[in-house]
């Protein structure tokens, strides 16, 4: 090898292409840095990688099942537009089928993957990004998996088969009829499309949310004027609340407005004759916790005739 893990960053940092590319450039050109850097622009990805500080929260949520597991990948485009489009909907819709093979939930062994048509995924992104013109990234991805039993998909809104939104996966652990769990899973989803749990459990919730939600009781607790031993139940009730809100299992079904999740599981295990267990789950919203850019049309003209 004419390079090293040094020369690979180097050139990432260089150039802005992805890393796998700047390795293949590396590759192609026994070392030499000025050209791989050539060698990059020859085949377009610099050019991409100008587009990649666009903010991208647009784009699709892909879901894909495959015997007892499943996944979802978010995709970002720059503009609803660009997720309409059939070459990107194609994309998203393969990605995911990759990603069922891929361990763990890495985005860049996702990227690394075989893609059909002897390229990579991350490769077929980046040709995506000088064919289509806008900014695209693999933003997210996570498996599910039971022993057995069933994992359904559900997309909200979708936009095409398994592909929206809005994605969803369910993994429901049972020796219960398939049938039996499949109904049970979708109704789960369209629950959790709707209600949007932080945590399956509230263990399991982000211990700088609960934090942060406590501080906050905290503050209104002390507004109240009342005793410290009382202010403390005050917080202590408050974060209870909240955790309880926001973990799957012990929030109210919103079909009945009244059962508890982790009841609504428990009773259709009895009614299938099996335990069901609801052992985890994927709620994919597209661009959740981007900030997206606010665009001045006017002012971006004017840049441009300045310019």
């Amino acid at each position: 090898m004419a390079y090293t893990a040094a020369d690979v960053k180097a050139l990432r940092e260089k150039s802005g292409a992805g890393m796998m590319d700047c390795k293949k450039a590396l590759e192609e050109t026994n070392g030499d840095m000025e050209a791989a850097v050539d060698f990059l622009r020859a085949k377009g990805l610099a050019a991409a990688a100008k587009k990649s500080s666009r903010t991208a929260a647009e784009g699709l949520v892909g879901v894909a099942v495959e015997g007892t597991k499943g996944v979802a990948v978010e995709v970002n485009s720059e503009t609803d537009f660009v997720a309409k489009n059939e070459q990107f909907q194609d994309f998203v819709r393969t990605a995911t089928q990759v990603a069922l093979n891929v361990d763990g939930d890495d985005v860049d062994a996702l990227k690394g993957a075989s893609y059909p048509g002897g390229t990579t995924v991350g490769d077929k992104l980046t040709d995506n990004v000088a064919t289509i013109g806008e900014n695209q990234q693999i933003r997210r991805i996570k498996l599910v998996a039971v022993s057995e039993g069933v994992v359904v998909p559900y997309m909200h809104n979708a936009a095409a088969p398994n592909l929206g939104k809005i994605g969803v996966l369910v993994a429901l652990e049972s020796s219960a009829p398939a049938e039996k769990l499949e109904e049970l899973g979708r109704q789960l989803a369209m629950h959790i499309a709707a209600a949007f749990p932080q945590a399956l459990t509230a263990e399991g919730l982000d211990a700088e949310v609960i934090e942060r939600e406590r501080a906050i009781a905290r503050d209104k607790a002390a507004e109240s004027g009342k005793p410290e031993n009382v202010q403390e139940k005050m917080v202590e009730g408050a974060v209870a609340k909240y955790a309880k809100e926001n973990a799957l299992l012990s929030q109210i079904f919103v079909m009945d407005n009244k059962t508890p999740i982790q009841q609504v599981v428990d009773q259709a295990g009895k009614d299938a004759g099996a335990k069901i267990v609801l052992k985890d789950y994927v709620r994919f919203q597209l661009g959740e916790g981007i900030e997206k850019e606010e665009s001045d049309f006017a002012a971006e003209v004017a840049a441009a005739v300045g310019g």
